[in-house]
C-alpha cells in the first residue's frame, strides 16, 4: 500500500512541476517578471520535495503546538 501512495505522490509532484514549468514560460513570454520568479520558486520547491531535500510540510508555529 505504501508503494502505491509513494508512486501516486511522485506522479502528482511530477505533474505539478511540469505545469509550473509551462506557467513560468507563459509568464516570461508576457514579461511578467515577478510572477515568473514566484512560479520559478514553486518549481524549485517541487523539485526539492521530489528529491527528498525538503519536507512537503512546514512545521507549525510553536503557539499552535502548545494548545
Amino acid at each position: 500500500m505504501g508503494h502505491v501512495f509513494t508512486t501516486r505522490r511522485t506522479d502528482t509532484l511530477d505533474y505539478m512541476q511540469s505545469m509550473l514549468g509551462q506557467l513560468r514560460t507563459m509568464a516570461e513570454s508576457e514579461r511578467c517578471d515577478m510572477l515568473a520568479y514566484l512560479i520559478e520558486m514553486a518549481y524549485v520547491e517541487t523539485s526539492d520535495i521530489i528529491r527528498g531535500e525538503r519536507p512537503s510540510r512546514v512545521q507549525q508555529d510553536k503557539r499552535h503546538r502548545a494548545t
